[in-house]
């Protein structure tokens, strides 16, 4: 792509009457952002939802200079540059509509046929949240997935930084342009995060720090992954916010139940008890609903005896799938005379040690 190009898709990304949807739809009818602003008021106006404010801005509104200065910093600090038809664009995010058009990305992301986690919840995370959040991303280090977050202070942290502790990637979703770091004192996290993953975002970096910036970031850090956990909310928070929004675009999303009485605990509990949410108490739970699998090597025949180190429940769910070969949770349960929530724990924990695996329909078998 010319930069002439990336100069009239900045400006187009700029106007603040012009979404990405219709962005989309513009690019798509006349080929080019160029072609766009060029195009005579007369067609434009034949265009179905365009109306005459757009039409104005699109004539009126153009900042040709501030997208030349704009796509200079891109340059000079080495930020990708991402637009959504290009093979870099996040996948899933091409398949939401009001997916942006452009997208600034610094550091060493590969999203490419990873598993991709969003965990977000309330800044002011509690003890049990933390701990919840530190050892989920623990168990499920073995699956190698991204974590993807806000940056924010509380539950966003948490996970990132629990990322970075299990080496695995993770992205900062950013409410403000690359230029800067928000809030000041994660700066110091800053380093770790590129290395280990990197940032995302659409704004700009002279676009102005508005609240509302979170509220539309929180699109992007949906619409990244396959499933988005709530692990804390208030009655009302933006993870709330970004939980419906993974809903309207068909992703899985987990949320930690609580007490009902606990303050943080009441908005996650909501979205279970209207069926907007799967409840999680372990990272068993992940592996089951998304169907993952860890790519097994054969072994050989006397593995299992191998693993002198299985408890006591573990060796009796082994001695059951040997007679049952394949079965599905509840059969297996019964046969073992231990309770789903428990036995699927068991079941990742056998699987993280190479002697079972899920299959689809939900069934396991030993491998």
């Amino acid at each position: 792509m010319s930069d002439q190009e990336k100069i009239y898709l900045l400006a187009l990304h700029r106007l603040n009457l012009i979404g990405d949807s219709t962005s989309k739809k513009l690019l798509e009818i006349f080929g080019s952002a160029e072609a766009i602003f060029k195009e005579k008021s007369e067609k434009l106006s034949k265009i179905n939802g365009l109306g005459v404010k757009r039409i104005k801005s699109l004539k009126n509104d153009v900042d040709l200079d501030g997208a030349e200065r704009e796509l200079k910093f891109i340059e000079d600090n080495q930020i990708d540059f991402l637009f959504f038809k290009d093979k870099d664009y996040p996948e899933r995010l091409k398949h939401c509509i009001d997916g942006p058009i452009i997208l600034f990305q610094k550091g060493n992301i590969d999203l490419h046929r990873k598993p991709t986690l969003s965990i977000v919840g309330t800044r002011k995370i509690t003890t049990h949240g933390l701990k919840f959040t530190e050892k989920l991303v623990e168990e499920l280090s073995i699956f190698k997935p991204v974590i993807v977050s806000g940056f924010a202070y509380g539950t966003d942290i948490t996970a990132q930084k629990s990322a970075i502790k299990n080496n695995l990637q993770t992205i900062g979703c950013l409410a403000h342009g690359l230029n800067q770091i928000y809030p000041k004192v994660h700066k110091k996290y800053q380093p770790e995060v590129l290395a280990n993953g990197g940032f995302m975002t659409d704004f700009c970096s002279d676009d102005k720090f508005d609240r509302n910036n979170f509220l539309k970031r929180n699109r992007i850090i949906a619409g990244l992954s396959e499933a988005t956990i709530v692990i804390e909310s208030a009655e009302k928070g933006g993870s709330l916010v970004t939980a419906d929004i993974a809903n309207s675009y068909n992703r899985e999303v987990f949320a930690l139940p609580g007490r009902h009485s606990d303050k943080m605990s009441i908005g996650c509990n909501n979205l279970i008890k209207k069926q907007k949410a799967m409840m999680i108490t372990s990272a068993a739970d992940i592996v089951y609903m998304l169907g993952w699998q860890i790519d097994s090597k054969p072994k050989p025949s006397n593995q299992i005896e191998l693993f002198v180190d299985l408890t006591a429940d573990e060796t009796i769910v082994v001695e059951a799938l040997k007679q049952l070969q394949k079965t599905e949770l509840d059969p297996l349960a019964l046969k073992c005379n231990i309770p789903t929530f428990k036995l699927s724990t068991i079941l990742l924990n056998l699987e993280l040690k190479g002697l079972v695996r899920p299959l689809p329909g939900k069934q396991f078998e030993l491998i």
